[in-house]
């Protein structure tokens, strides 16, 4: 994945559900159209991502698994 996040947060050691609240966090200070990057080394996330993003209307764009991290990127709708 060649994505350039607009902005990256690091949730290593955090686990469900703050992954998804300092996304929710990150993302309001954020521009529509913007791609936010988060890394995490839980693997709920690679489920409560995707969920996060149809709920609340923003483009989950993909993830990828690198040396036991999630890259996950998202964009602002």
């Amino acid at each position: 994945m060649d994505l350039k996040p607009d902005i990256t947060i690091d949730c290593i050691g955090l686990y469900c559900p703050m992954p998804i609240v300092n996304t929710t966090k990150q993302i309001k200070t954020m521009r529509s159209g913007q791609v936010l990057e988060v890394v995490a080394d839980d693997e709920g996330i690679k489920q409560d991502m995707p969920s996060w993003a149809k709920m609340t209307g923003n483009e989950f764009l993909g993830i990828e698994e690198v040396e036991g991290k999630y890259h996950v990127y998202v964009r602002k709708a």
